[in-house]
């Protein structure tokens, strides 16, 4: 069974800039579409960025576009999203999510097309 652990929350300053990884267990990240998703306080859980199990390319939300940046590292099993440019409203705790899907392209930019989920990490941005 995929089991997702996510690290590299923290404290930041608008501005900011932080990483954050996402290492699996029990499975190949290489079998799995992946994604990102957060929830702020008293707020829906969101979609952040999608990649394809291929790897190549990712799909941005709208607000991720430009400041965050997705990356896939199969020799470690471990997906990373790079935060940049962090604002208030970016504070919540983020999510890693896998499902196992054929090989290709597809983005799955739902939270109720993913299987397995991490139990997140916690960024908040300061003004």
């Amino acid at each position: 069974q995929l089991q997702l652990v996510e690290s590299g929350g923290g404290l930041v300053q608008a501005g900011g800039s932080l990483r954050l990884s996402c290492t699996a267990s029990g499975g190949a990240l290489n079998n799995y579409a992946l994604g990102w998703f957060r929830q702020a306080p008293g707020k829906e859980r969101e979609f952040v960025v999608a990649g394809s199990r291929s790897g190549s390319g990712a799909q941005y939300a709208d607000f991720s576009t430009g400041r965050f940046a997705y990356s896939r590292d199969n020799a470690r099993n471990t997906v990373y999203l790079q935060l940049g440019d962090l604002r208030p409203e970016d504070t919540a705790v983020y999510y890693c999510a896998a499902r196992a899907t054929a090989y290709g392209t597809n983005y799955f930019l739902r939270d109720t097309e993913y299987w397995s989920w991490g139990q997140g990490t916690q960024v908040t941005v300061s003004s």
